[in-house]
């Protein structure tokens, strides 16, 4: 039985899905050639990740498609209902990439109250010739420990920030449609570990309370935080999206930033994808990465390994 690996796989995930007599292709096939590639080759299940969108299209077109597997948590890229209602399974990986988005979070989040996603571009520039002023610009960092992180989403990936909010010292609101309470565990070097409860509360109580926010919800049709949201945060808050594009306004967003309503703003996800608005690239208040939150190592280890054994399962 063969599967195509369209977006990638690790090799561990490739290892086990050998293992159990599977055939795995890796070829990248255009989006615009990949029915007539999953017929001709006979491809059982189609995996993805964020490039290869699975539309009604393409599901009516290859019925000897058995799974389509989602290598990370949202699956806006895949007709998830219709696909079942044709009698497919549409699996993904929704734990797998928890610790790594939530690491992303705070890369930026470090960075950002220390100016380094600004101090790195203007170095190779003036570090020579005006170092001093360099240095003076960016003496005003502040500690991220004591400041109050908000959570807009306090699913798995929200949780994780949570935890590690916790093991900097942060006090830590969170909001959630339909999660009332979580135990967080911290768990330390010595495999020890500390559990702490935290009940969610009203979106606007996170938006007035907290100095930084971050997003963690599903991609949908309606802005999560728009000009109305950005008027409730704090004067000099921050804001993180690396959750999906669609969710923050972006205009709103260079509005805030440049009335300085926010300090600054870490942006790993875009309403544009793959191609950004030029204005948050360029502007000098926002941290930026590629969408990269589940891309480390690890968690793509995690998610081949997590999508073979559910392949296993339901076709072994």
């Amino acid at each position: 039985m063969k599967i195509l690996a369209n977006d990638g796989v690790s090799q561990s995930g490739i290892d086990v899905l050998t293992e159990a007599g599977f055939e795995v292709i890796t070829n990248n096939i255009a989006q615009e050639q990949l029915i007539n590639y999953i017929n001709e080759n006979k491809i059982s299940v189609l995996l993805v990740r964020s490039a290869t969108t699975a539309r009604k299209e393409l599901i009516d077109s290859c019925p000897g498609l058995k799974i389509i597997g989602r290598g990370g948590v949202g699956m806006d890229n895949i007709d998830v209902e219709y696909a079942r209602e044709k009698g497919l399974s549409v699996i993904n990986t929704p734990a797998a990439s928890s610790p790594s988005v939530a690491e992303l979070v705070f890369a930026h989040l470090f960075g950002g109250v220390r100016s380094l996603y600004d101090s790195n571009r203007n170095m190779p520039l003036e570090g020579e010739s005006n170092f001093k002023g360099l240095k003076k610009a960016y003496s005003k960092g502040i500690e991220l420990r004591g400041k109050t992180l908000g959570i807009i989403g306090f699913g798995r990936i929200g949780q994780e920030v949570a935890k590690i909010g916790l093991g900097v010292g942060m006090n830590i609101v969170a909001t959630d449609k339909y999660i009332d309470a979580a135990e967080i565990e911290v768990y330390l070097f010595n495999e020890s570990s500390l559990k702490v409860s935290i009940e969610t509360t009203s979106m606007e109580i996170v938006l007035e309370q907290s100095d930084f926010i971050t997003l963690h919800v599903p991609a949908q049709k309606n802005y999560v935080i728009g000009k109305k949201e950005f008027d409730l945060m704090k004067e000099g808050s921050v804001i993180i999206n690396a959750a999906r594009g669609g969710v923050l306004d972006e205009v709103a967003l260079l509005n805030a930033l440049d009335s300085n309503k926010l300090a600054f703003a870490c942006l790993d996800t875009y309403e544009n994808e793959p191609k950004p608005e030029v204005k948050l690239l360029m502007h000098s208040k926002v941290s930026l990465t590629p969408h990269i939150g589940a891309a480390t190592i690890e968690a793509q280890d995690r998610i081949g390994v997590e999508l073979g054994h559910q392949i296993i399962s339901i076709l072994g």
